[in-house]
């Protein structure tokens, strides 16, 4: 893969960071809960510390995506790092889907019978299912590398 590709990638995946915690940051200002509160008291939130909590996944999940494609820059593609990268991923995107999952539940037995949660459910039901994309192409992936790591190095035996 040529230099700037791998560079316009991590590019991508710096910016992605980047929106994301602006979104952290801005989101909470703007919900309607918080059109009468101070700024201590908005970001004390505990559903919004779960939020935060739970993006630590996805921030990870992001961090080892920018090394994967360091290694792959670095033509260490079919080493050890590589494989560990993609099991950090698969690790990441399983766990924020739990999360996920346990926030929508949270949600949908103990929200308030005034308020309507099919939006926010909506929003859990299609990160879930992205997570678990995520999770599967990575496993996929981390397999597929690590069968060819081992054929590598049972052919540098035979040689």
């Amino acid at each position: 893969m040529k230099k700037i590709s791998i560079v316009f990638l991590q590019a991508v995946i710096l910016l992605i960071g980047i929106v994301a915690l602006a979104i952290l940051i801005w989101f909470p200002l703007t919900e309607g809960r918080a059109a009468n509160l101070d700024l201590f008291s908005i970001y004390a939130d505990p559903f919004i510390l779960y939020g935060y909590a739970a993006s630590i996944a996805f921030f990870v999940a992001l961090y080892k995506a920018f090394k994967l494609l360091g290694y792959i820059g670095q033509n260490r593609v079919f080493s050890s790092d590589s494989v560990k990268a993609l099991r950090g991923i698969k690790y990441c995107a399983i766990a924020l889907g739990i999360l996920i999952l346990a926030a929508g539940l949270y949600i949908r037995i103990f929200h308030s019978k005034e308020d309507d949660p099919a939006g926010f459910l909506a929003i859990c039901i299609v990160t879930i299912f992205v997570s678990i994309v995520v999770a599967t192409a990575a496993a996929i992936f981390e397999k597929i590398l690590q069968n060819a790591i081992d054929m590598k190095s049972e052919n540098d035996l035979t040689i």
